[in-house]
């Protein structure tokens, strides 16, 4: 889960390309992009959204995430009923569902999913943890992280009354208003248990340098296959010279 654009530092840094590659993607774009004046007259007509750059996250999400019509759900206990005379599939629901206690769980519809914490893990630096607030909304400053280290983020959860297919984690990061990256990671299908899950993000890397530095603020999202939301979580965090002692 990138948390900042890459400004001064390698492709791989926050899934960015550098600032040359940006400034020859800007004047390929408007050479192509030129408008005539019948475009500009069809723009107006639409509010002049068509190439906004400021359309709101909600927005993309309900063009790039569409709701899937996944059939009617079913219990725990009656998943385990269907298809019962399927050896292959019994087992296979057998392994998802473990040592869940279906006298706990088996009559509830609805999974629930509690994210518990988050952890940076840096390369010869203790973790950051964080535990998440109960509502969802750190206040001040989150976390600071050293520009031009690399570093992942792990995110520690329950899954309570059902299985939860399709699990995954939106973010979206804005610095000084202007949005500067939107990432999404699939988490996996998990089945309720006692015991907490954990998933590590792909390592990434800061980026530096002086226009690098600064405050950022970000917006992460859990949601599964039915687009229900388990946590929305608005914080701002810091990338200065150094680590925060």
């Amino acid at each position: 889960m990138s948390l900042a654009v890459g400004v001064v530092s390698s492709s791989k840094s926050m899934g960015f390309d550098n600032n040359e590659g940006a400034a020859n993607t800007d004047v390929s774009e408007t050479k192509s992009t030129a408008k005539t004046p019948a475009d500009e007259e069809r723009g107006d007509e639409h509010g002049g959204c068509e190439n906004s750059v400021d359309a709101t996250e909600e927005e993309e999400e309900e063009d790039e995430v569409r709701k899937i019509e996944l059939g009617p759900q079913f219990t725990l206990k009656e998943q385990l009923e269907k298809d019962k005379d399927d050896e292959s599939l019994r087992r296979w629901k057998e392994q998802l569902l473990g040592s869940v206690d279906l006298n706990s769980v088996g009559e509830t519809l609805e999974p629930d999913v509690k994210i518990l914490e988050l952890a940076i893990k840096s390369p010869g630096r203790p973790d950051i943890v964080l535990p998440i607030p109960e509502s969802g909304n750190p206040k001040g400053l989150w976390f600071t992280l050293k520009e031009g280290s690399r570093y992942s983020m792990n995110f520690t959860f329950k899954v309570s009354n059902n299985i939860v297919s399709g699990l995954r984690c939106t973010n979206v990061v804005w610095k000084t208003g202007l949005k500067v990256d939107s990432t999404k990671e699939m988490l996996g299908t998990f089945s309720p248990q006692q015991e907490t899950y954990t998933h590590e993000m792909p390592e990434e890397t800061t980026p530096s340098g002086i226009f690098a530095r600064g405050t950022y603020s970000a917006k992460t999202k859990f949601l599964d296959d039915d687009n229900k939301c388990y946590l929305e979580i608005n914080y701002s965090f810091d990338i200065r010279k150094d680590w925060q002692s």
